[in-house]
Protein backbone atom coordinates (compact mmCIF):
# COMPACT_ATOMS: atom_id res chain seq x y z
CA UNK A 1 0.00 0.00 0.00
CA UNK A 2 2.82 2.42 0.71
CA UNK A 3 4.83 1.64 -2.17
CA UNK A 4 1.85 2.33 -4.01
CA UNK A 5 1.56 5.66 -2.58
CA UNK A 6 5.20 6.58 -4.03
CA UNK A 7 4.79 5.49 -7.17
CA UNK A 8 1.55 8.15 -7.66
CA UNK A 9 3.70 10.40 -5.84
CA UNK A 10 6.44 10.20 -8.57
CA UNK A 11 4.44 10.34 -11.14
CA UNK A 12 2.62 13.55 -10.41
CA UNK A 13 6.23 14.79 -10.17
CA UNK A 14 6.47 13.60 -13.68
CA UNK A 15 3.78 15.01 -15.32
CA UNK A 16 4.19 18.59 -13.50
CA UNK A 17 7.80 18.58 -14.84
CA UNK A 18 6.67 17.88 -18.40
CA UNK A 19 4.29 20.47 -18.29
CA UNK A 20 6.49 23.19 -17.09
CA UNK A 21 9.17 21.96 -20.03
CA UNK A 22 6.08 22.40 -22.36
CA UNK A 23 5.53 26.05 -20.75
CA UNK A 24 8.80 27.57 -21.47
CA UNK A 25 9.31 25.76 -24.86
CA UNK A 26 6.40 27.48 -26.18
CA UNK A 27 7.30 30.80 -24.67
CA UNK A 28 10.72 30.22 -26.36
CA UNK A 29 12.38 30.54 -23.11
CA UNK A 30 14.55 27.00 -23.95
CA UNK A 31 14.74 25.42 -27.31
CA UNK A 32 13.74 28.26 -29.38
CA UNK A 33 11.91 27.42 -32.48
CA UNK A 34 12.59 28.73 -35.83
CA UNK A 35 11.08 31.88 -36.91
CA UNK A 36 9.41 32.24 -33.13
CA UNK A 37 9.70 35.02 -31.23
CA UNK A 38 12.82 34.10 -29.31
CA UNK A 39 14.84 34.19 -32.41
CA UNK A 40 13.11 37.62 -33.32
CA UNK A 41 14.17 38.87 -30.26
CA UNK A 42 17.69 38.12 -30.96
CA UNK A 43 18.03 39.01 -34.28
CA UNK A 44 16.89 42.39 -32.67
CA UNK A 45 19.05 42.38 -29.64
CA UNK A 46 22.42 41.81 -32.18
CA UNK A 47 21.25 44.36 -34.38
CA UNK A 48 23.53 47.41 -33.63
CA UNK A 49 22.21 50.92 -32.94
CA UNK A 50 24.61 53.95 -34.71
CA UNK A 51 26.66 55.88 -32.35
CA UNK A 52 25.83 59.50 -33.09
CA UNK A 53 28.94 61.56 -32.42
CA UNK A 54 29.90 65.20 -32.06
CA UNK A 55 33.49 66.45 -33.41
CA UNK A 56 34.55 68.78 -29.65
CA UNK A 57 37.69 70.54 -29.75
CA UNK A 58 41.09 69.37 -27.85
CA UNK A 59 44.51 70.05 -27.60
CA UNK A 60 47.66 68.04 -29.28
CA UNK A 61 50.06 69.60 -27.10
CA UNK A 62 51.07 70.96 -23.76
CA UNK A 63 49.42 74.26 -23.07
CA UNK A 64 50.97 76.14 -19.73
CA UNK A 65 49.00 78.05 -17.57
CA UNK A 66 48.47 81.86 -18.94
CA UNK A 67 49.36 80.74 -22.45
CA UNK A 68 47.02 82.03 -25.23
CA UNK A 69 46.19 79.30 -27.35
CA UNK A 70 46.45 79.20 -31.14
CA UNK A 71 44.66 76.91 -33.81
CA UNK A 72 48.14 74.65 -34.46
CA UNK A 73 47.82 73.26 -30.71
CA UNK A 74 43.87 72.25 -31.60
CA UNK A 75 42.15 69.53 -33.27
CA UNK A 76 38.70 68.08 -33.27
CA UNK A 77 38.08 64.23 -32.28
CA UNK A 78 34.54 62.52 -32.44
CA UNK A 79 32.85 62.51 -28.94
CA UNK A 80 29.59 60.75 -28.30
CA UNK A 81 26.72 63.18 -28.81
CA UNK A 82 24.91 62.08 -25.99
CA UNK A 83 27.95 62.54 -23.33
CA UNK A 84 28.76 65.90 -25.25
CA UNK A 85 28.67 68.85 -22.32
CA UNK A 86 27.84 72.37 -22.58
CA UNK A 87 30.86 74.00 -21.15
CA UNK A 88 32.91 72.24 -24.07
CA UNK A 89 33.29 73.94 -27.42
CA UNK A 90 32.59 72.40 -31.27
CA UNK A 91 34.71 75.07 -33.12
CA UNK A 92 38.13 76.31 -33.35
CA UNK A 93 37.18 79.77 -33.31
CA UNK A 94 35.46 79.31 -29.88
CA UNK A 95 39.01 78.33 -28.59
CA UNK A 96 41.65 80.26 -30.49
CA UNK A 97 42.82 83.53 -28.72
CA UNK A 98 41.51 82.51 -25.62
CA UNK A 99 43.68 82.19 -21.84
CA UNK A 100 44.78 78.91 -20.30
CA UNK A 101 43.81 79.10 -16.94
CA UNK A 102 45.61 75.96 -15.75
CA UNK A 103 47.75 74.15 -17.65
CA UNK A 104 46.64 71.33 -20.27
CA UNK A 105 48.15 67.87 -21.27
CA UNK A 106 47.96 66.85 -25.12
CA UNK A 107 44.22 65.54 -26.14
CA UNK A 108 42.59 67.11 -23.14
CA UNK A 109 39.30 67.99 -23.73
CA UNK A 110 38.76 72.12 -24.04
CA UNK A 111 36.02 73.17 -21.39
CA UNK A 112 35.01 76.54 -20.49
CA UNK A 113 36.45 76.44 -17.08
CA UNK A 114 39.90 75.76 -19.08
CA UNK A 115 39.94 78.66 -20.42
CA UNK A 116 38.91 82.15 -20.70
CA UNK A 117 38.33 85.50 -22.59
CA UNK A 118 39.73 88.07 -19.96
CA UNK A 119 43.73 87.55 -19.39
CA UNK A 120 43.99 90.61 -16.82
CA UNK A 121 41.08 89.09 -14.40
CA UNK A 122 42.98 85.34 -14.23
CA UNK A 123 46.96 86.50 -13.63
CA UNK A 124 48.92 85.89 -10.70
CA UNK A 125 50.45 82.72 -9.88
CA UNK A 126 49.69 79.37 -9.07
CA UNK A 127 50.51 79.27 -4.93
CA UNK A 128 48.07 81.75 -4.39
CA UNK A 129 45.30 79.54 -5.01
CA UNK A 130 46.26 77.50 -1.79
CA UNK A 131 45.82 80.58 0.34
CA UNK A 132 42.35 80.48 2.30
CA UNK A 133 40.26 83.64 1.92
CA UNK A 134 41.14 85.97 4.67
CA UNK A 135 45.04 84.88 5.39
CA UNK A 136 47.87 85.73 3.77
CA UNK A 137 51.39 84.32 2.84
CA UNK A 138 54.65 85.36 4.85
CA UNK A 139 58.37 84.33 4.98
CA UNK A 140 60.11 83.76 7.42
CA UNK A 141 64.38 82.84 7.85
CA UNK A 142 64.81 79.48 8.78
CA UNK A 143 67.88 77.64 9.56
CA UNK A 144 68.75 73.96 9.69
CA UNK A 145 67.93 74.20 13.24
CA UNK A 146 65.23 75.89 13.01
CA UNK A 147 62.92 73.97 10.70
CA UNK A 148 63.67 70.69 12.26
CA UNK A 149 65.76 69.82 9.37
CA UNK A 150 64.36 71.09 6.48
CA UNK A 151 61.52 68.39 6.95
CA UNK A 152 58.07 70.67 6.43
CA UNK A 153 57.07 70.54 2.88
CA UNK A 154 53.95 72.21 1.30
CA UNK A 155 50.88 71.18 3.17
CA UNK A 156 52.52 70.17 6.72
CA UNK A 157 51.26 71.85 9.87
CA UNK A 158 53.87 73.84 11.94
CA UNK A 159 53.80 76.03 15.25
CA UNK A 160 55.96 79.28 15.41
CA UNK A 161 58.31 79.75 18.83
CA UNK A 162 59.64 82.76 19.14
CA UNK A 163 62.60 83.68 21.64
CA UNK A 164 63.75 87.05 22.74
CA UNK A 165 66.16 88.67 25.01
CA UNK A 166 65.16 91.98 27.19
CA UNK A 167 67.25 94.28 28.75
CA UNK A 168 66.27 97.69 31.26
CA UNK A 169 66.61 100.77 29.74
CA UNK A 170 66.50 104.23 30.77
CA UNK A 171 63.15 105.55 29.98
CA UNK A 172 63.81 108.55 28.86
CA UNK A 173 66.75 108.13 26.50
CA UNK A 174 65.67 104.68 25.58
CA UNK A 175 69.41 103.08 26.20
CA UNK A 176 70.26 100.29 28.25
CA UNK A 177 71.14 100.54 31.84
CA UNK A 178 73.24 101.46 33.57
CA UNK A 179 74.16 104.83 32.74
CA UNK A 180 77.68 106.87 32.24
CA UNK A 181 78.21 109.09 35.09
CA UNK A 182 80.18 112.10 34.91
CA UNK A 183 81.72 115.47 36.54
CA UNK A 184 80.11 118.96 35.94
CA UNK A 185 82.24 121.93 36.30
CA UNK A 186 82.30 124.94 34.70
CA UNK A 187 85.36 126.42 32.70
CA UNK A 188 88.25 127.16 34.40
CA UNK A 189 87.12 126.01 37.89
CA UNK A 190 83.83 128.09 37.79
CA UNK A 191 80.73 129.38 36.02
CA UNK A 192 80.72 131.43 32.91
CA UNK A 193 79.22 134.48 33.31
CA UNK A 194 75.81 133.52 32.47
CA UNK A 195 75.86 131.07 34.77
CA UNK A 196 76.11 128.13 32.11
CA UNK A 197 77.30 124.73 33.66
CA UNK A 198 79.55 122.70 31.40
CA UNK A 199 80.11 118.17 31.46
CA UNK A 200 83.64 117.30 31.54
CA UNK A 201 84.09 114.07 32.67
CA UNK A 202 87.58 114.48 34.66
CA UNK A 203 88.79 110.78 34.60
CA UNK A 204 86.49 109.70 31.87
CA UNK A 205 83.67 108.48 31.98
CA UNK A 206 82.59 105.97 34.23
CA UNK A 207 79.42 103.48 34.84
CA UNK A 208 76.51 104.60 37.64
CA UNK A 209 76.73 102.25 40.26
CA UNK A 210 75.01 101.95 43.66
CA UNK A 211 76.17 102.59 47.15
CA UNK A 212 75.88 99.46 49.69
CA UNK A 213 76.58 98.78 53.22
CA UNK A 214 79.39 96.45 54.11
CA UNK A 215 78.23 94.43 57.52
CA UNK A 216 81.33 93.77 58.73
CA UNK A 217 83.43 96.82 58.55
CA UNK A 218 80.00 98.67 58.92
CA UNK A 219 81.19 101.41 56.14
CA UNK A 220 79.71 102.29 52.59
CA UNK A 221 81.48 101.44 49.17
CA UNK A 222 79.97 102.45 45.81
CA UNK A 223 79.79 99.69 43.38
CA UNK A 224 80.00 100.01 40.16
CA UNK A 225 79.09 96.60 37.62
CA UNK A 226 82.33 94.58 36.46
CA UNK A 227 79.89 93.68 32.72
CA UNK A 228 77.45 95.01 30.68
CA UNK A 229 73.69 94.21 31.82
CA UNK A 230 72.88 90.97 30.75
CA UNK A 231 69.55 90.30 28.64
CA UNK A 232 66.78 87.93 29.96
CA UNK A 233 66.19 85.13 28.07
CA UNK A 234 62.44 84.16 27.16
CA UNK A 235 60.69 81.44 24.97
CA UNK A 236 56.92 81.07 24.01
CA UNK A 237 54.87 79.24 21.42
CA UNK A 238 53.68 82.31 19.33
CA UNK A 239 51.37 80.47 16.39
CA UNK A 240 49.85 77.33 16.43
CA UNK A 241 49.06 74.76 14.07
CA UNK A 242 49.92 77.11 10.80
CA UNK A 243 50.61 75.61 6.85
CA UNK A 244 53.37 75.52 4.92
CA UNK A 245 53.17 77.39 1.70
CA UNK A 246 56.75 76.74 0.43
CA UNK A 247 59.67 74.89 1.46
CA UNK A 248 62.97 77.84 -0.08
CA UNK A 249 62.72 80.13 -3.17
CA UNK A 250 59.64 79.69 -5.37
CA UNK A 251 60.63 78.88 -8.97
CA UNK A 252 60.29 82.58 -11.06
CA UNK A 253 58.63 81.89 -15.19
CA UNK A 254 62.49 81.91 -16.23
CA UNK A 255 63.44 79.43 -14.17
CA UNK A 256 60.33 77.05 -14.31
CA UNK A 257 61.13 77.52 -18.27
CA UNK A 258 65.05 76.48 -17.97
CA UNK A 259 63.77 73.82 -15.72
CA UNK A 260 61.76 72.03 -18.36
CA UNK A 261 64.31 72.88 -20.80
CA UNK A 262 66.91 70.53 -19.34
CA UNK A 263 64.61 67.62 -18.28
CA UNK A 264 66.28 64.12 -20.36
CA UNK A 265 64.90 63.18 -23.85
CA UNK A 266 63.43 59.67 -23.50
CA UNK A 267 65.71 57.39 -24.93
CA UNK A 268 65.23 54.90 -27.93
CA UNK A 269 64.96 51.15 -27.24
CA UNK A 270 67.57 49.22 -29.07
CA UNK A 271 66.64 46.79 -31.24
CA UNK A 272 67.53 43.24 -30.21
CA UNK A 273 70.62 41.99 -31.45
CA UNK A 274 72.36 45.86 -32.51
CA UNK A 275 74.75 47.61 -30.90
CA UNK A 276 74.87 49.59 -28.08
CA UNK A 277 76.80 52.52 -28.15
CA UNK A 278 79.25 53.16 -25.08
CA UNK A 279 77.51 55.63 -23.01
CA UNK A 280 79.43 58.22 -21.02
CA UNK A 281 79.38 58.19 -17.27
CA UNK A 282 77.08 61.59 -16.06
CA UNK A 283 78.68 63.73 -14.27
CA UNK A 284 77.55 63.87 -10.93
CA UNK A 285 74.75 66.88 -10.16
CA UNK A 286 75.30 69.00 -7.75
CA UNK A 287 73.31 69.28 -4.91
CA UNK A 288 71.42 72.33 -4.60
CA UNK A 289 72.14 74.44 -1.75
CA UNK A 290 69.44 74.43 1.25
CA UNK A 291 66.59 76.51 1.72
CA UNK A 292 66.97 79.63 3.74
CA UNK A 293 63.63 80.83 3.78
CA UNK A 294 59.71 79.23 4.32
CA UNK A 295 56.67 80.54 3.17
CA UNK A 296 53.96 80.22 6.19
CA UNK A 297 49.88 80.82 5.37
CA UNK A 298 48.47 82.99 8.77
CA UNK A 299 46.17 85.45 9.69
CA UNK A 300 47.13 89.37 8.66
CA UNK A 301 47.73 90.12 12.53
CA UNK A 302 50.15 87.10 12.56
CA UNK A 303 52.36 88.41 9.42
CA UNK A 304 52.46 91.93 11.20
CA UNK A 305 53.68 90.54 14.44
CA UNK A 306 55.84 88.25 12.58
CA UNK A 307 57.27 90.73 10.71
CA UNK A 308 57.86 92.82 13.94
CA UNK A 309 59.81 90.29 14.99
CA UNK A 310 62.41 89.69 13.09
CA UNK A 311 63.40 93.45 12.28
CA UNK A 312 63.35 93.29 15.97
CA UNK A 313 66.42 90.87 16.19
CA UNK A 314 63.76 87.76 17.77
CA UNK A 315 64.77 84.02 16.70
CA UNK A 316 61.94 81.88 15.47
CA UNK A 317 61.81 78.13 15.74
CA UNK A 318 59.57 75.59 13.77
CA UNK A 319 58.04 72.31 15.21
CA UNK A 320 56.52 69.85 12.99
CA UNK A 321 53.30 68.55 13.74
CA UNK A 322 50.42 65.83 12.60
CA UNK A 323 48.06 67.60 10.24
CA UNK A 324 45.03 66.11 12.04
CA UNK A 325 46.19 67.08 15.09
CA UNK A 326 43.55 70.25 15.75
CA UNK A 327 44.38 70.27 19.48
CA UNK A 328 45.80 73.98 20.63
CA UNK A 329 47.28 73.65 24.03
CA UNK A 330 47.79 76.47 26.05
CA UNK A 331 51.92 77.03 26.59
CA UNK A 332 53.78 78.50 29.65
CA UNK A 333 56.14 80.87 28.68
CA UNK A 334 59.95 79.37 29.55
CA UNK A 335 62.30 81.97 31.62
CA UNK A 336 65.18 80.77 34.14
CA UNK A 337 63.29 80.96 36.96
CA UNK A 338 60.17 78.88 35.14
CA UNK A 339 63.28 76.08 33.94
CA UNK A 340 64.23 75.80 37.89
CA UNK A 341 61.26 75.44 39.54
CA UNK A 342 59.35 73.12 37.05
CA UNK A 343 61.98 70.98 36.19
CA UNK A 344 63.72 70.69 39.41
CA UNK A 345 67.32 72.01 38.55
CA UNK A 346 69.18 73.59 41.99
CA UNK A 347 71.24 75.95 41.68
CA UNK A 348 75.15 74.14 42.06
CA UNK A 349 76.68 74.69 45.46
CA UNK A 350 80.04 76.40 45.45
CA UNK A 351 82.51 73.70 45.87
CA UNK A 352 86.13 73.63 46.76
CA UNK A 353 87.06 72.56 43.44
CA UNK A 354 86.11 71.84 39.82
CA UNK A 355 86.49 71.20 36.30
CA UNK A 356 89.74 71.65 34.82
CA UNK A 357 89.88 73.46 32.47
CA UNK A 358 87.59 75.71 33.28
CA UNK A 359 84.33 75.38 31.92
CA UNK A 360 83.43 79.11 30.83
CA UNK A 361 80.93 78.50 27.51
CA UNK A 362 79.28 75.87 26.46
CA UNK A 363 80.42 74.60 22.36
CA UNK A 364 77.94 72.60 20.99
CA UNK A 365 79.34 69.80 19.33
CA UNK A 366 80.22 70.17 15.45
CA UNK A 367 77.41 69.14 12.99
CA UNK A 368 78.78 67.62 9.38
CA UNK A 369 76.47 69.32 6.68
CA UNK A 370 75.64 65.82 5.01
CA UNK A 371 73.47 67.80 2.04
CA UNK A 372 76.57 69.42 1.16
CA UNK A 373 78.89 66.70 1.80
CA UNK A 374 79.71 65.34 -1.84
CA UNK A 375 79.52 60.94 -0.80
CA UNK A 376 81.11 58.47 -2.54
Amino acid sequence: MRRGRIFILLALIIVIAFALVYFLYSKGMIFPQAGGTSEANNEALLTATPIVTTKVVVVTQRVERGEIITEDKLDMVDYQSDLVLPIMFTKFDQVVGKMARYTMDPYTVVTSALVTGSPITEQGSDDALFISPGMVAVSIPITRLSSVSYAPQRGDHVNVIVTMLFVDLDTAWQTILPNWTGNVIGPGGGATNDGTLFALPIRGASEQGRPETDPLVNQTFYILPSEQQRPRLVSQTLIQNTIVLQMGNFLTPAEKAAAEATQPAPTATPEPGAEQPQQATPAPTPLPAPPDVMTLIVSPQDAVTLNYLIYGGAQLTLVLRNPRDADVPTTEAVTLQYLLDQYNIPIPVKLPYGFQPAVTALVPPSLRNDRLTPQP
